[in-house]
């Protein structure tokens, strides 16, 4: 160890000669500590929400989605698709078929999105496992289903219970038509059950049978998207180029965080602006460090004039002072983590935190990763250096003892 940190660890813990000193100093430190957890219970909380989300978004949002880089739909022959459903590593793929419709559920109206699906969707998401009201079905002895999203079935008041009352669906024609005829197509489907995953989900999406979609759009090979779910210890880093390779190019391939890009960018941007304004918080509460130490230079100011006496440098007297500010961010910085980790473990067990109105859970989410202490650790210490310098400088300045003859 060298002398000015164990100097500087003797400044610490020494008693001073005025208590005034130890009451700025323990104010600094509890500052610190404070600051130290609420940068670490901030980060976690947003974590907690990226993980819930992520979680909610996987019901629907399949591993790999492959569309179309131009136009809506695309068509796929069976060879093609049977060869990319035989790639290593691929579970299960399902075609999906997605276009705005308008739906009516007796005197009810509204518009939103019909998504037909195959056999293998619940295979490749968890949909069924969202089911709230009813069942996941398409098809019943003949007859088509649908499985609406919550805020469908609210704002249509679909009653599931009724197996009688159908769901009627409008989609208009591509093609040009005469005054004649009618201008959308139309077919009706038995509301099965009610999903609930995510709100941009449920107040939009129907899903049906993809062969009652492509009857509306008047394509019986249409498809909008390729969905896949891949084995474990796959990546869709490594099935993305064995499927670009089958289908060509255009076509754009993207993975569970890509679908939902914009919104996960965004969530990082308010997670990392939350943790700026909350490390601004603690350099202002930095200045109580700032004022303990430069009262410990002046109750020191003599022995430093000795240690410069002595042959110190200048240089050595700053890195005393320097290391006595790095130790007492580090005794705060400690007790914040201890502190964060007390709040996050009685947090995730009682959920002593809740959330006001309706929502997907209770309490707050929160989740630590370690990443996150590496982080604030730096942002703690960066702090406390930044603090530091200021008496450290004065320090630096104080002359040595002269002596006399």
């Amino acid at each position: 160890m060298n002398w000015p940190l164990r100097i500087a660890r003797r400044y610490l813990f020494a008693k001073k000669s005025t208590n005034i000193i130890n009451v700025i100093t323990g104010i600094a430190v509890f500052g610190i500590a404070v600051g130290t957890a609420a940068l670490v219970l901030v980060l976690s909380v947003f974590n907690g929400f990226e993980d819930l989300i992520t979680s909610m978004y996987s019901n629907f949002n399949p591993q790999i989605k492959v569309t179309p880089a131009k136009g809506k739909t695309f068509a796929l022959d069976s060879a093609t698709f049977t060869a990319i459903r035989s790639l290593p590593g691929v579970i299960a793929v399902s075609g999906t078929l997605e276009e705005v419709a308008f739906f009516e559920y007796r005197d009810k109206q509204d518009f939103g999105i019909i998504k037909g699906v195959d056999a293998y969707f619940d295979e490749v998401t968890r949909i069924d496992s969202t089911v709230r009201e009813g069942r996941y079905a398409l098809r019943d002895n003949g007859r088509e289903l649908a499985v609406l999203g919550l805020g469908m079935r609210n704002k249509l008041a679909v009653n599931t219970d009724n197996p009688f009352e159908p769901l009627h669906i409008y989609l208009p024609k591509a093609r040009e038509t005469s005054m004649f005829e009618p201008q959308f197509r139309k077919r009706i489907a038995f509301p099965a059950g009610t999903f609930i995953i995510q709100q941009e989900f449920d107040n939009q999406y129907v899903l049906t049978s993809l062969d009652l979609c492509r009857e509306l759009l008047g394509d019986p090979e249409a498809l909008s998207a390729l969905e896949f779910k891949l084995a474990p210890g796959f990546t869709p880093e490594m099935i993305f180029p064995q499927v670009e390779r089958l289908l060509g190019p255009g076509f754009d391939l993207r993975d569970r965080y890509q679908q939902e890009e914009a919104f996960m960018k965004l969530m990082k941007i308010e997670k990392w602006m939350s943790f700026a304004i909350v490390s601004l918080t603690l350099l202002m509460v930095a200045f109580n460090m700032v004022g303990a130490l430069w009262m410990i230079v002046l109750e020191k100011k003599k022995d430093v004039a000795i240690l410069k006496s002595m042959g110190a440098l200048d240089r050595s007297v700053r890195n005393i002072f320097l290391n006595e500010g790095l130790l007492l961010c580090a005794l705060g910085g400690g007790s914040g983590f201890i502190l964060a980790l007390v709040i996050y473990f009685i947090q995730k067990t009682y959920g002593i935190v809740g959330i006001p109105g309706a929502f997907a859970v209770e309490a707050y989410p929160i989740s630590l990763r370690g990443i996150d202490f590496a982080v604030v650790a730096l942002t703690v210490l960066g702090i406390g250096l930044l603090a530091s310098f200021p008496p450290a400088l004065r320090a630096q300045r104080i002359p040595a003892m002269i002596r006399e003859e």
